[in-house]
């Protein structure tokens, strides 16, 4: 009747071929006419729009300098970590606009932004970045309170009488 007797017999008859794995997109850098990357960086209700070209590693939010703007040493240490994974310090000008949100949301969402920014600017980046994971949005938001709770979870002190 047939004369198909095992799986590679099979494969053969039906003329199965292999899966061709799909390369990898080739990425290219992303500039406007000024030399400019730009891109968009959120963290909880904070939202920044940043925009890197090379320079010698100022950083601007909200028209002042970034020791006036996140006073904190901490704050000012997120938002060099891209620079710093990258191997970029003070190659890069960096200009950012960002509102909403507390000074610590807005601090991940200029850092989230500077290193999209970095990552189109030179695509060569991007492994070190993404490895990082600073080109991941962190998606982790306050949550809502809840009715008949104090607060989202806590509940309202119980009295058996």
């Amino acid at each position: 009747m047939s004369d198909i007797k095992s799986l590679d017999d099979l494969k053969s008859a039906v003329g199965a071929v292999a899966p061709v794995a799909e390369a990898a997109p080739i990425r290219v850098a992303v500039r406007d006419k000024l030399g400019r990357s730009y891109a968009t960086g959120k963290r909880k209700n904070a939202v920044a729009r940043v925009w890197v070209k090379p320079g010698s590693g100022k950083v601007v939010v909200n028209g002042k300098d970034i020791n006036a703007y996140f006073a904190r040493p901490v704050l000012q240490m997120i938002l060099k970590q891209p620079f710093t994974i990258a191997n970029v310090e003070g190659q890069f000008d960096v200009y950012a606009t960002v509102a909403g949100g507390g000074l610590s949301g807005q601090a991940g969402a200029v850092k989230h932004g500077i290193s999209k920014a970095l990552q189109l600017y030179e695509p060569a980046l991007r492994g070190a970045l993404k490895a990082a994971g600073f080109l991941t949005r962190d998606s982790r938001v306050v949550e809502r309170k809840k009715y008949g709770k104090a607060k989202a979870r806590k509940s309202f002190q119980f009295s058996k009488r």
